[in-house]
């Protein structure tokens, strides 16, 4: 179990709960989530952001709660606001932080102590807020103002006059329906409490973290009433703010979820026995635990991956990457290959989704390595499964059409040339990872044949053979073509001084950049090198772009490195792949340590080491028992992006998994 103390006394212990995050997820793309103080610092904040079909995405509809307990006449807040020049209360109560199942605060104060457990439940947007009285004096009340927002989660709202204030009566309750195109909210409780009416409006919460990302940053909230429960020692309320009426005993749903989080757990301690260390089997569970949150059905029921929390949703890269590390590790064979099968009919002209669209919206196939990746996660869903059937009936014809449509040519002048390999981009789009764009231009242009989609090609075609040979089918080019690619790629990217690989050959130039792209030509299953090689690339990537955190995505001698990933949205996209570090890199790092090792037994202790030190370090920053999207690329790499991403927790799992398969 995970716990932190906190002392408001300690100086700067403020500052330092704010940049702390707690997540809550409910398996369809929704969540909860704030700071340790749940004392909101994002937009993004809020305790039901439900993901809704209509209108698609996530809305932040019950932003918070200001929850306090009212013992004689003392009152005692179990949560925090800023406002201009003022963060209120100024004297809080918090005494500790815990998390094994859901993440539950203590709070302590003379004569009162209580504990607020915060779940959202599976598959519904439903939250529940448990407050467990231990110790109060008789006449105590509990106080809840509810306030909403209703808004798409990339908004914020300002008092307005178009928001509908009335509510109506429920079942030890209320519900409302501020605006006719959201759905209406039911806030109950599992024992008798009173609801008074006092609309009104509270202005200028204030959002740090949104200020220090060049965002709008305050927002006017609507509280619509006050709820009050008489409580005392030993009381356990339970408020549930969601959707739909709630008609049952909340406490039956309370147990029956948390059931289903202790079976989850129990199913993580059989996939972690193989482990010898408790802190690696530690390490594990808490891995499983975050990675469960990706796993999402989307509101039309398709099986998903969600990229990361806060604010993506669902992307066909992303959700190829991680799939081996939040489905095939965790034995959840079933789970990956319905993701499999649910993008094999999306492929359109050869190319995968690069961004999923819901609502009958079309898909954005902006994109060269997405269908490139497929091939890689059926490779790894045979590895761990042996399902050769799986693959016959929706796979196998999208992987057909794939190698069909790139050796001829689809579209952003994606096309195999006569050597093989593989050309891709026309100027205004990023197709690869490296996507990010400022002012209508790619911040790192890989127009032309990077090696990495060159990596991926190669292995996606000798997998291709492979298959074809398992499935009793001709081949749609001649043999030869691989060893010809094989050749070609060694050719156009490796350089004999410094022993690596450069980026993007583009009109006769090889861009000699060190970056960590390289590494996929050694990692993936097939290699288009020689293993003499294999020694050169890892020892330059290590030398240059290895941090105790991912890998940097540019070397820091390069005269266009920027270390630092801070500020607006255009400095940030341009340090994005610039130097940035990403952790779902030291997967295939990881791999690529193991194939070129000599002492793999000596590498395997290297690599334990190397998760170790990150899981101890960074489990109890930023987003809490979670893994960051990305990480500053000079020292001492302070996380930024997502509190939590996919691929970053998917990448850990699987380098753990390949530490295993080492022995």
């Amino acid at each position: 179990m995970m716990q932190i103390k906190w002392d408001q006394a300690v100086p700067g212990s403020r500052e330092t709960a704010l940049e702390l995050e707690w997540l809550e997820t409910n398996g369809l793309g929704g969540y909860a989530s704030s700071t340790l103080l749940n004392c909101h610092t994002r937009k993004y904040h809020g305790l039901l952001v439900a993901n809704i079909d209509s209108p698609p995405g996530r809305h932040v509809l019950l932003s918070k709660i200001e929850d306090s307990l009212q013992a004689g006449d003392q009152e005692i807040f179990l949560s925090c606001h800023q406002y201009p020049g003022v963060f209120f209360p100024s004297d809080f109560s918090l005494k500790a932080y815990e998390c094994e199942i859901y993440p539950s605060f203590i709070y302590e104060r003379a004569e009162v102590e209580v504990r607020k457990c915060i779940m959202l439940v599976s598959g519904e947007n439903r939250v529940l807020i448990r407050y467990y009285v231990k110790r109060c004096p008789s006449g105590t009340v509990l106080r809840l103002k509810p306030f909403v927002a209703f808004r798409n989660y990339h908004s914020l709202v300002r008092e307005n006059t178009a928001l509908n204030v009335e509510t109506r009566e429920e079942k030890n309750g209320f519900s409302m329906q501020p605006y006719n195109d959201l759905p209406p909210i039911f806030v109950q409780t599992n024992i008798k409490s009173s609801f008074s009416p006092s609309p009104a409006w509270y202005r200028n919460f204030e959002y740090l973290a949104e200020e220090r990302r060049g965002y709008d940053w305050r927002e006017d909230l609507f509280r619509p009433g006050i709820v009050e429960v008489t409580v005392k020692e030993g009381s356990s309320i339970i408020l549930t703010a969601a959707l739909e009426p709630f008609k049952g005993q909340l406490k039956k749903i309370w147990v029956a979820e948390e059931r289903l989080r202790l079976n989850a757990m129990t199913a993580c301690e059989a996939q972690t026995h193989r482990f010898e260390q408790e802190e690696d089997r530690n390490n594990l569970r808490r891995l499983f635990l975050a990675g469960q949150q990706f796993l999402i059905r989307t509101p039309s029921g398709r099986p998903s991956i969600i990229a990361g929390y806060h604010w993506f949703q669902d992307w066909g890269r992303d959700t190829l990457i991680s799939l081996p590390g939040l489905t095939f590790c965790q034995g959840l064979m079933q789970e990956g290959i319905d993701i499999l099968d649910a993008m094999a009919p999306m492929e359109k002209d050869g190319l995968m989704p690069n961004c999923f669209a819901e609502s009958g919206d079309e898909h954005a196939y902006n994109t060269v390595d997405t269908a490139l990746w497929y091939f890689w996660a059926v490779q790894q869903m045979l590895k761990y499964t042996g399902n050769v059937e799986a693959v016959r009936e929706k796979m196998w014809p999208a992987m057909k059409n794939i190698i069909h449509y790139y050796m001829k040519g689809t579209s952003f002048n994606i096309g195999m040339n006569e050597q093989g390999l593989l050309s891709a981009g026309d100027g205004r789009h990023a197709l690869t990872w490296m996507d990010a764009i400022v002012h209508g231009r790619p911040v790192t242009p890989r127009n032309g044949m990077p090696v990495d989609i060159n990596a991926l090609w190669y292995n996606a075609l000798s997998f291709f053979v492979e298959l074809a040979g398992r499935m009793e089918e001709d081949l749609p080019f001649p043999k030869d073509m691989l060893s010809k690619l094989r050749q070609a790629f060694q050719e156009t990217f490796w350089i004999e001084e410094g022993s690596y690989l450069g980026d993007v050959y583009f009109e006769g130039v090889l861009d000699k950049a060190i970056r960590p792209n390289q590494i996929l030509a050694v990692s993936l299953p097939y290699s288009p090198l020689e293993p003499y090689q294999w020694k050169g690339i890892v020892a330059c990537v290590r030398d240059h772009l290895l941090t105790p955190l991912g890998l940097r995505t540019l070397d820091p001698d390069n005269r266009e490195y920027r270390g630092r990933y801070e500020g607006d949205q255009p400095n940030r996209d341009s340090s994005y792949h610039q130097g940035t570090v990403w952790p779902w890199l030291l997967a295939h790092y990881g791999e690529a340590c193991l194939r070129s090792a000599e002492d793999r037994t000596q590498q395997k202790a290297y690599l334990l080491h190397l998760v170790r030190s990150l899981m101890d370090r960074h489990i109890r920053e930023a987003g809490l028992g979670c893994i960051s999207e990305v990480f500053d690329g000079n020292p001492p790499h302070r996380p930024g992006g997502c509190i939590a991403q996919a691929w970053s927790t998917a990448g850990l799992i699987q380098l753990y998994y390949l530490l295993i398969e080492a022995d």
